[in-house]
């Protein structure tokens, strides 16, 4: 029932995530990039508009992606330890199954997005904005014990955009 219940959520995210985006966007080959089984030994995007961008099963460790409009984008089953997410937009995005353990997530904005069954072990969350996203309620226990900070665009604290006590 419970397994059930987690694809119930998982699919009602994806129909939210994609019920807004308008139709002609859907057509256009340029709407969505998509960077699918990505191993390259140095990877650089930070500061690039990547909104909407899909990384399916992506092997990114160690890539910089600080200060990139992520909005929307989708990871689903990326590699992404030791990443640097330094000050990106994610809102809105999806991080399904993926690994962003030893990741630098300080001041990046993670609002509304879905980060279920996704691996944030030892990952640097001081002053990121976690408002409205969907987490796991384990991981969610682990980020409180090291959640600090303000978030320098929001300017929501990182404990009170998780729930912590």
């Amino acid at each position: 029932m419970r397994f059930l219940r987690h694809c119930l959520v998982c699919l009602l995210a994806f129909c939210l995530l994609f019920a807004n985006a308008p139709v002609a966007h859907a057509a256009s080959s340029a709407a969505i990039r998509a960077f699918d089984d990505v191993n390259v030994e140095t990877q650089d995007y930070s500061g690039q508009d990547l909104a909407r961008a899909e990384f399916g099963d992506a092997k990114l460790i160690r890539a910089n992606f600080s200060g990139a409009n992520l909005q929307g984008a989708v990871f689903n089953g990326a590699n992404l330890r030791q990443a640097n997410w330094h000050g990106v937009d994610f809102s809105n995005g999806i991080a399904y199954l993926s690994d962003l353990s030893g990741a630098d997530l300080s001041d990046a904005i993670l609002t509304s997005a879905m980060l279920l069954k996704t691996n944030f072990r030892e990952t640097n969350i001081t002053g990121a904005d976690f408002s409205d996203a969907m987490l796991d309620r384990v991981q969610v226990v682990r980020l409180c014990q090291t959640a600090d900070g303000v978030n320098s665009v929001t300017g929501v604290p990182t404990r009170e955009s998780l729930g912590c006590r």
